[in-house]
């Protein structure tokens, strides 16, 4: 299955989550950070060096303290994922136009579950954001 037809599908694969350590120490170390709530957003934007690279890898967090049985905590992470993947394209867009890439951290901070409508205007909230951010150009 090649990359255009994954974009077009609306799919949220492997290559989207970001996973490798270096990456994720970079970006808490040297991202920028927002609250659109219930989330808080990091984000470490860089210009795009590897063609096969994806746009734009995505790690969810959602607090063991918080939510202490892992069913809540996965039932959070189920649905920001599912926004997520539906609303993804605005994103990827301005990205490609740009010729960027970046990993972003989500962590979800409220104390209740929250509904999917909640969860999509939070993650729609921060993805207008997220273009705005890469708008400016000067990060």
């Amino acid at each position: 299955m090649d990359t255009d037809t994954s974009s077009q599908k609306k799919t949220f694969s492997k290559e989207e989550k970001l996973c490798r350590t270096k990456s994720i120490d970079r970006l808490f170390s040297s991202g920028e950070s927002f609250i659109a709530y219930p989330l808080r957003v990091v984000f470490y934007i860089e210009e795009e060096i590897d063609e096969k690279n994806k746009n734009a890898t995505v790690l969810i967090s959602v607090s063991k303290k918080k939510f202490k049985r892992a069913v809540k905590r996965n039932r959070v992470k189920r649905l920001f994922r599912e926004s997520y993947r539906l609303n993804k394209q605005e994103l990827q867009e301005v990205l490609q136009e740009k010729n960027k890439r970046i990993d972003i951290a989500f962590l979800y901070l409220k104390n209740e579950l929250p509904t999917y409508t909640e969860m999509e205007k939070a993650v729609l909230k921060s993805i207008s954001i997220l273009v705005g951010k890469i708008n400016e150009g000067n990060i």
